[in-house]
């Protein structure tokens, strides 16, 4: 069976890669290809795809700071949103007959979208650290709570008492630093990852009468800051990239697809660009940017699964019949397969919609959305490592007017004490080049060791205007390619230069060692 799975999913996810959609649609296929086949779900298929699901929030947790999602444009848009989305669905809902309270469970449910549908969307485009990722993961937590709220006051399960552990949450996260500190590079750090994600974070929070996905996400966070996060969860990524496909085959294979059942999925979908308007309006209406607020937006154009976990629980009490959850199950299905394609193409269409969506913008605009200006800069070093810093010192020998960007604090901190000049900025922020303001700079240097991350700045920089000067390094031949399509105007491979500096550096104080030998 599992054989026939994997197969079935990788034939189709190379159908929609070959169409221009992501491979999570051909995924979706598959599990509606299965189910018209006569397969159901089986106990593996729901372990694989938990494990996924696990596994993904925990690599998002170790990508965000807590202290980042709590604030204003977090917390009031969501709570505004979903009051919004909750108002609207009610009475469509009390309208139709349905029992008030269940009703009342329903139109809330309808404003969740889905927690592994956006930070999988945002973890493949690279834009989790951006502004708008930021805030879509968070507004997505606030719902998550807000989930488990309401399904404890359905009496679906209330928290354990022993949940009060979770304010021990600062000394784990000493504990666990200390064993990350010492578990090695190998397979010991898959398996930490492993044992975090779905044992303590998904198991353990289960077990006190919480979400286990939420609880993988807290557990990720504990971690967010450490050194060794990103090799945490870059040691992970192909385990959870494959498990994930459980959650989407599954997914296909929630219901029988008859065609009442499907009309009442086609009507909850109707619904859904009216959410996805109200959520870019109240986010425009806090003073973030048109484009912000559109990418945040259609990255959670999506029903969420806590919504058929909602309706599992009307139909478990009588209230609901099962025909409206299996509606529901296709509906998140096809929300999957209409939102993915919108989202891989969200920076074209904004290109073309954003000159009406700007008029919406407030004249005051959101800290985190404030133009970025680098004074009297005019060559910028993106990346200062070892060969940034190279690169910055040199430039400085020839001009004044440089400055240098970097994603790492202390790194920043000590340039700053060795008096080079140099601001924060992530190069897989995409929001970041388009707030940069290029207008005095001539050329910039991308010096990154990442490629997606190389790429993704000089895409976005052209995108945002920048015509001056853009060069990358490379390490393989192969890269090169992909560099100058991005817009870059040259590339460089450091080794190569390395070895040529190298060589030229060598061979002069060779000349002048031979010239003092000869006199």
């Amino acid at each position: 069976m599992l054989a026939a799975w994997i197969g079935g999913a990788l034939v189709l996810g190379l159908v929609a890669r070959a169409i221009g959609l992501p491979p999570l649609v051909g995924f979706l296929a598959a599990g509606f290809f299965y189910r018209g086949s006569g397969m159901e779900s089986t106990p593996m298929l729901d372990e694989l795809a938990h494990a996924g699901v696990l596994m993904l929030l925990f690599a998002v947790g170790l990508k965000l700071r807590p202290k980042t999602l709590f604030s204003f444009e977090v917390l009031g848009t969501a709570l505004v949103h979903l009051a919004l989305v909750a108002g609207a669905g009610l009475l469509l809902l009390s309208s139709g007959g349905a029992d008030w309270a269940l009703a009342a469970a329903l139109a809330i449910a309808l404003g969740f979208s889905s927690t592994v549908f956006a930070a999988k969307v945002l973890e493949d485009k690279r834009e989790l650290r951006g502004v708008h990722g930021r805030i879509a993961i968070g507004i997505l937590i606030v719902q998550d709570i807000v989930a488990v709220a309401l399904l404890a006051a359905l009496n679906v399960g209330m928290p354990s008492p022993y949940a009060l552990v979770l304010l021990l949450l600062p000394v784990l996260r000493m504990l666990l630093a200390r064993v990350l500190d010492i578990v090695g590079h190998g397979e010991l750090l898959v398996l930490f990852g492993l044992v975090l994600a779905i044992s303590v974070g998904g198991h353990g929070f289960e077990l006190i009468g919480l979400s286990p996905e939420l609880g993988a996400l807290v557990l990720g966070m504990l971690l967010s800051d450490h050194k060794r996060a990103q090799e945490l969860s870059i040691a992970i990524w192909s385990l959870k990239e494959f498990f994930l496909i459980g959650f989407f085959l599954r997914i296909g294979l929630g219901g029988d697809p008859t065609w009442e059942v499907f009309q009442n999925a086609l009507l909850l979908l109707a619904l859904l660009p009216g959410k996805v308007a109200l959520l870019f309006l109240v986010l425009v209406g806090i003073g973030l940017r048109a484009r912000t607020s559109f990418l945040t937006s259609v990255s959670l154009a999506t029903y969420s699964e806590f919504g058929l976990i909602v309706a599992k629980a009307g139909v478990d009490a009588g209230m609901l019949a099962n025909e409206w959850l299996v509606s529901g199950a296709i509906a998140v299905a096809l929300s999957f397969v209409v939102a993915a394609p919108l989202n891989l193409y969200a920076h074209p269409l904004f290109s073309r919609l954003g000159g009406l969506l700007t008029r919406l913008e407030r004249d005051k605009r959101h800290p985190d959305d404030e133009p970025v200006t680098l004074g009297s800069a005019e060559y910028l070093i993106v990346g200062m490592g070892r060969v940034g810093t190279g690169a910055y010192d040199f430039l400085r020998t020839r001009s004044d007017n440089v400055a240098g960007c970097d994603s790492d604090p202390d790194k920043i901190q000590r340039h700053l004490r060795e008096g080079r000049r140099i601001v924060y900025a992530d190069a897989e922020d995409s929001s970041f080049w388009h707030r940069l303001n290029t207008t005095r700079l001539h050329g910039i240097l991308l010096a990154l060791p990442d490629l997606e991350a190389k790429l993704i700045a000089a895409r976005e920089l052209r995108r945002a205007g920048f015509r001056g000067f853009l060069s990358a390094t490379h390490v393989f031949p192969e890269e090169r390619e992909p560099i100058i399509k991005a817009g870059c105007d040259a590339t460089y491979n450091y080794f190569t230069e390395a070895g040529v500096g190298f060589a030229r550096d060598s061979w002069q104080s060779l000349q002048e060692s031979d010239g003092r030998t000869t006199a």
